[in-house]
């Protein structure tokens, strides 16, 4: 097998795989968010800062109970729509849940820890052009 061959061969996204966009996935996450009652939520486009996906989202939950309704229901959600198994880290002390589906990455945060990471300063910095 040549080198090529593997680039040839690779798998393709998940929203390339199917019949939805990565419009649609983001759609329903910020559906999700909100009727979940998430608290300041933030949409991020990383297509040209990032080859982890091409959007970044980032709520928060009034309480560990709150973060881990959220994302149950965010789960469920993007199960429910047919957009594929997602990737979750966090879960379990629900202070900063990470979840993952490709192409849109949720972050839902207790407030106190999401000001304390400041995440979402991170990935809306301007470009500097390469100057320090």
């Amino acid at each position: 097998m040549h080198a090529g061959a593997a680039v040839e061969n690779a798998a393709p996204s998940a929203s390339e795989a199917a019949d939805y966009s990565v419009e649609d996935v983001l759609n329903a996450v910020t559906a999700s968010l909100e009727d979940s009652k998430a608290e300041n939520i933030t949409t991020i486009d990383i297509r040209k800062k990032s080859a982890l996906g091409d959007y970044m989202l980032v709520a928060s939950g009034r309480s560990h109970r709150h973060v881990a309704a959220i994302c149950d229901h965010l789960l469920r959600a993007i199960k429910d729509s047919g957009y594929g198994p997602a990737r979750v880290e966090g879960l379990q002390a629900a202070d900063w849940v990470l979840i993952d589906t490709g192409d849109v990455i949720v972050h839902v945060f207790r407030p106190e820890v999401r000001e304390f990471y400041g995440i979402e300063k991170m990935w809306t910095m301007p470009e500097t052009g390469g100057r320090h």
